[in-house]
């Protein structure tokens, strides 16, 4: 199997996503916070912290931060932390 070629336009698309990767993943948290408010079982709220876990990963939050607020599992404490991560991002 060869090397793939890319279009100029998909050339542009992959190269944006990977420019915006952490606007991205930051957006997609702030999505998660209101999912895990709205969630109405358990088992709901146990795959959107496995999906925040993943999108935290994905961001590059330091192991500890992410590990302390996948042990207190407080959509409060996350929603903080994102506040805090779009200042940065802006600064």
């Amino acid at each position: 199997m060869g090397k793939r070629e890319y279009t100029d336009y998909q050339r542009s698309v992959i190269s944006g996503y990977y420019e915006h990767k952490d606007t991205i993943m930051l957006q997609r948290l702030q999505e998660l916070v209101g999912e895990l408010y709205l969630a109405d079982s358990q088992q709901k709220k146990a795959r959107l912290w496995q999906r925040v876990e993943k999108a935290m990963a994905n961001l590059g939050v330091p192991k500890g931060i992410a590990d302390h607020i996948m042990s207190k599992q407080d959509p409060q404490i996350l929603a903080k932390n994102i506040q805090d991560w779009l200042r940065m991002c802006r600064a």
